[in-house]
């Protein structure tokens, strides 16, 4: 499972750059700059040294404040939606487009594939699961509480940007549709209040994501499941991790977009989906005995929307495919000739 593990680490290291982008895509928002601007990696690069820091100050601070956030965001997305629907008069309706620009089945599986990145923040929860009082209790009762909490936020979002928007509009203002559909219901102050809230909603994102990613990778580098090296850092393994995660993060942010980001996310989580479903079944199906209907049915859903998704890809953006097989060949490469050396087996 150690591979499965590493691409989990990946997957929300791409998130964490995917973020960084988001934010500095909004904060643009509250000046004359277009969104093609440098500053967007640039915001974006300052957004990870700025959680990178804030994760080696110490776990405390992030345990005190990731609850305030948390309610501080949730609440205001949903005034935000709540209002949007409000001006539109509740008037559902409006929120159905009479045209789709695109109505294939092959382009609705592959704009699923990008709504999953929507819900893989739970993995947040699972490999935080060591700061939690009763993990085999409350872990499970999180994830269900934070996949609930997402689904009506993000329904309610999607009402009010398209009550406000028609479908060509979402489409021009594409990355930052949120802010632009609080135009027409608030005006500037509306632009304000969507783009502090996306803001402050990106930066407590990063600073958690950033600090499971150690906490993970920590622990596999103590297993002897990969490898490590301080390069001559003080510290201990979680500070070092630290530095890397911010650090991989960091040349995502530089050198992909939104768009491209949102795809390499995709691809590795739908990835890791399936390794590790597959190594339940093959490896764990004794110890934890799941239910093999939910399993398989898992790994299926999984195929079919990540082979409809690198279908669409390599039809509109190649780039993406190939980088996102040669980091995962590398990753799985490097780890078999670790362990190899190791004299451990990699299990898949």
């Amino acid at each position: 499972m150690a591979f499965a593990a590493l691409l989990m680490a990946f997957s929300m290291i791409i998130n964490e750059s995917l973020v960084a982008r988001t934010f500095g895509t909004y904060t643009l928002q509250l000046f004359d700059v277009g969104q093609n601007s440098m500053w967007v990696p640039i915001l974006g690069v300052i957004l990870i040294v700025g959680a990178f820091l804030v994760n080696i100050s110490g776990n405390k601070f992030i345990e005190k404040s990731s609850l305030t956030m948390a309610i501080i965001k949730i609440g205001g997305i949903a005034i935000f939606a709540i209002a949007g629907l409000w001006v539109a008069g509740f008037d559902f309706e409006k929120a159905i487009p009479s045209s789709i620009p695109d109505k294939s089945m092959v382009s609705l599986m592959g704009a699923l594939a990008l709504s999953i990145l929507a819900y893989k923040g739970f993995t947040t929860i699972t490999n935080s699961g060591g700061e939690i009082k009763k993990p085999h209790k409350n872990v499970s009762r999180a994830i269900i509480i934070s996949l609930i909490i997402c689904t009506v936020v993000y329904l309610l979002v999607a009402f009010a940007v398209s009550s406000n928007l028609s479908i060509d509009e979402i489409i021009k203002a594409k990355d930052y549709s949120l802010a632009e559909a609080a135009k027409p219901a608030f005006g500037k102050y509306g632009l304000w209040f969507t783009v502090g809230i996306a803001i402050f909603a990106t930066v407590s994102g990063i600073i958690a994501s950033i600090f499971a990613v150690s906490r993970m990778t920590t622990m596999l580098t103590e297993m002897k499941l990969i490898p490590h090296s301080h390069f001559g850092m003080s510290g201990g393994i979680q500070k070092h991790m630290l530095v890397y995660t911010a650090v991989i993060a960091i040349v995502l942010t530089i050198f992909f977009d939104l768009s491209r980001i949102a795809s390499l996310g995709a691809i590795f989580y739908l990835v890791m989906d399936i390794v590790i479903h597959w190594g339940v079944l093959k490896h764990l199906r004794k110890e934890i005995k799941p239910n093999i209907t939910i399993v398989v049915t898992a790994i299926v859903l999984d195929l079919t929307v990540l082979i409809t998704f690198l279908w669409v890809k390599a039809s509109s953006d190649i780039l993406v495919v190939i980088v996102s097989f040669v980091m995962m060949i590398l990753i799985y490469a490097g780890e078999k000739w670790f362990l190899s050396r190791n004299r451990i087996t990699l299990k898949d």
